[in-house]
């Protein structure tokens, strides 16, 4: 077995990686990439993977995507170890967690509507102006922003190498919305402290979101995460492969060629015998024959026509 890229040296703690889907639509391809690098990933370095269902935003959710996410997940064999997480159940945790930022002096009300933030600025980066100028009395609604201090978070990703985000691009960024909503990056550096996560394997267009919730598990004090951003399967269009871009759904026919060519993708050299395997046996030889270093920067062009 080969250590995992995103294992610390000298590390004597158990890893624990996660995958969380966003119920707004089935699995498509590029979701099957993220699930089984981070599948893989944990079990080559004899650890823990999780499930978690990112249903924070109901409004763009569609009625049972949860359950065909969990179904296909099982269909693939890609197994949880542990009890489902569903951040619809861990409102209290957010709370208290923004508490404790206001607490801190790092939070402040903002009722600025994007199309006002791009009138002053000329973009979409949120300039602070409710930092300066304080939300009236008066208003009714008003979202909840992170103190940035326009500070710059550096860090290296396991797979993209070093990184480095500032402002503007790190703006003071929502935590609650003005819907009541809990904005993505508290709920994931919770939810992601309290269910012990070590390692993070996903597409790197949340690359950027790694920032915010760094700054956030700075200000939290809670444990470090290592991260590791796969490329981003883009489609013949080269959009993001997607919900919203009307990726297909995942078939569930043809499990282990599918299997293998997600393998392939992601810079592995499966043995061609394993398309006549079956799913455990492909995903036993896969686990032990995992290497993080192999991934990509980017796939194939055409890989995704």
């Amino acid at each position: 077995m080969v250590p995992s890229r995103s294992a610390t040296a000298g590390s004597t703690s158990m890893y624990i990686g996660r995958f969380a889907p966003s119920p707004t639509g089935e699995l498509h391809f590029g979701s099957l990439l993220a699930a089984l690098a981070s599948y893989l990933d944990a079990k080559s370095n004899a650890g823990i993977w999780l499930l978690r269902i990112d249903d924070l935003d109901p409004p763009r959710e569609i009625p049972g995507a949860s359950s065909k996410i969990i179904s296909t997940l099982e269909t693939f064999g890609l197994l949880w170890d542990r009890e489902i997480v569903y951040q619809s159940q861990r409102y209290s945790h957010y709370q208290e967690a923004l508490a404790r930022l206001s607490a801190l002096a790092l939070t402040y009300p903002c009722n600025c509507s994007r199309k006002a933030i791009k009138a002053r600025s000329g973009h979409s980066h949120y300039d602070g102006h409710c930092l300066i100028h304080k939300v009236p009395h008066c208003s009714t609604k008003y979202c909840w922003r992170f103190n940035t201090q326009r500070h710059s978070i550096s860090w290296t990703d396991g797979i993209q190498g070093l990184q480095s985000l500032h402002y503007p691009q790190l703006a003071d960024f929502i935590l609650k919305r003005s819907d009541h909503l809990w904005a993505y990056q508290l709920a994931v550096a919770v939810d992601d402290q309290q269910m012990g996560i070590t390692d993070i394997v996903r597409g790197n267009d949340l690359l950027e979101e790694s920032a915010k919730q760094l700054a956030l598990i700075a200000a939290l004090n809670l444990q470090p995460i290592n991260f590791n951003h796969i490329p981003l399967a883009l489609n013949p269009q080269g959009q993001k492969l997607s919900k919203q871009n009307l990726a297909p759904a995942l078939s569930t026919q043809k499990i282990t060629s599918t299997l293998f060519r997600a393998l392939c993708l992601l810079g592995q050299t499966p043995d061609k015998a394993l398309l006549q395997a079956d799913k455990s046996e492909l995903l036993k030889q896969a686990t032990l024959d995992w290497n993080v270093n192999r991934i990509p920067l980017k796939y194939p062009d055409n890989s995704f026509s």
